[in-house]
């Protein structure tokens, strides 16, 4: 199983002023959260980040191009970001 550490206090992301109830959403699955914080936020190399979550090199690429496709849907098309808290 993937290793995700990270655990966000925040579960959702919105534009300004529009409610919640009237947005679509972009879900952002807990091992692209982890993806994102290790190689953006932390600097790893994708092969010391795959190591950490514990998979390969290219199924972390195929993470992380997910999430960075996810986060520019939902800022280009104005919808909301929801964050899985936990692996399922």
């Amino acid at each position: 199983p993937r290793h995700v550490r990270f655990n966000p206090n925040v579960f959702y992301f919105k534009p300004q002023g529009i409610p919640l109830r009237m947005l679509e959403e972009v879900v952002l699955k807990a091992d692209e959260l982890e993806a994102l914080k290790l190689y953006d936020v932390d600097g790893f190399e994708q092969t010391q980040a795959a190591v950490k979550m514990k998979i390969s090199q290219p199924t972390f690429a195929r993470i992380l191009d997910s999430a960075y496709k996810k986060i520019a849907n939902a800022l280009v098309q104005g919808k909301a970001i929801r964050i899985e808290s936990k692996m399922k």
